[in-house]
């Protein structure tokens, strides 16, 4: 098997910079559903860092298809036929809460989460690629929940590392064109009752032919140019939220904010209260913006998780 391929090239420099920041002989977990961008993340990463690290596979049986057990022992033989000694197989417990797509995600990251645990690695690589990003953006746009949802997916996030964010979908098939790597198409890819398919199938590819070429690369341009700015704020925030009391934010400091960083100041006191974790939306802090700028004797506002808000002797009470 030759590895003097361009597109394998190609990911193995990507993924070169996450593992020179890792000691000799570490583990190194990697998501791998069966797809392209998956498989060509792990036969990639395995050709770059057999000799200096454990790389482990992770896959996961979403048990959402009749024959999913079967794709995922599939997988892991192809895995095994590439070179792959140690690999971590776990069937995923999907409980429908909120659509299909969450609480799969949910299911497959309580898996990633166990084999951290069990390997204690310090890095999770998954398979994510600008083509994804850009569906990403798209979703968040349409949401209108602000620059949180139009960043897209990070780079980083903790442990787990996207190295091919910047890279197209079509590079990792090439890639397992090249090591000559049968990969599978999920079925869920291609229906549209998913709004992520929609974008995919139908969205993109007007925008491409309407506006022009490059618009996958444009709009994951511009969510890491917009992540750079939300974490920038977010930092301030957090600075800023650090010299408050949680449970009662002086309005006097908060008027004074300009408001991108106030919304924020106020989203993390309100998480901090209990409403679960990316709960709010941008109708949710209107009214909690009033009490700070507009206030004219407005009552309490309800929010999820039971959280209450008010404006009292100049504070904004949380409770």
């Amino acid at each position: 098997m030759s590895t003097h391929n361009p597109a394998v090239l190609e990911l193995r420099q990507a993924i070169r910079p996450w593992l020179s920041k890792l000691e000799l002989h570490e583990k190194v977990l990697v998501g791998v559903s069966g797809g392209a961008d998956s498989l060509a993340l792990a036969c990639a990463t395995y050709l770059e860092a057999k000799d200096d690290f454990n790389i482990i596979p992770v896959v996961v049986d979403h048990g959402l298809q009749a024959n999913s057990a079967q794709i995922a022992a599939d997988t892991v033989s192809k895995l095994k036929g590439f070179g792959f000694t140690e690999i971590f197989l776990a069937k995923a417990n999907v409980i429908m809460v909120d659509g299909l797509e969450a609480s799969a995600r949910r299911a497959r990251y309580q898996v990633f989460e166990q084999a951290i645990e069990t390997y204690g690695a310090k890095l999770f690589l998954l398979g994510h690629t600008q083509n994804d990003q850009a569906e990403s953006v798209l979703l968040g746009l349409a949401r209108g929940s602000g620059t949180k949802s139009l960043s897209g997916m990070a780079e980083q996030n903790g442990i787990y590392v996207r190295p091919f964010l910047f890279l197209d979908k079509e590079l990792t098939m090439a890639a397992c064109n090249e090591l000559d790597i049968e990969y599978w198409s999920d079925p869920h890819n291609l229906n549209e009752e998913f709004t992520r398919v929609r974008v995919r199938k139908n969205i993109l590819p007007i925008m491409e032919s309407q506006i022009g070429p490059g618009i996958t690369q444009a709009l994951s341009r511009s969510a890491r140019l917009l992540r750079q700015d939300s974490e920038a704020l977010d930092q301030m925030a957090a600075e800023v939220f650090a010299d408050q009391d949680p449970k009662n934010l002086d309005i006097e400091v908060l008027a004074a904010l300009p408001k991108a960083l106030r919304s924020r100041v106020i989203r993390l006191a309100v998480y901090a209260a209990g409403a679960p974790a990316g709960s709010l939306s941008a109708d949710h802090l209107e009214p909690l913006e009033a009490l700070v700028t507009d206030w004219h004797g407005q009552g309490v506002t309800s929010l999820p998780g039971g959280v209450k808000v008010g404006r009292f002797s100049g504070r904004l009470s949380l409770s």
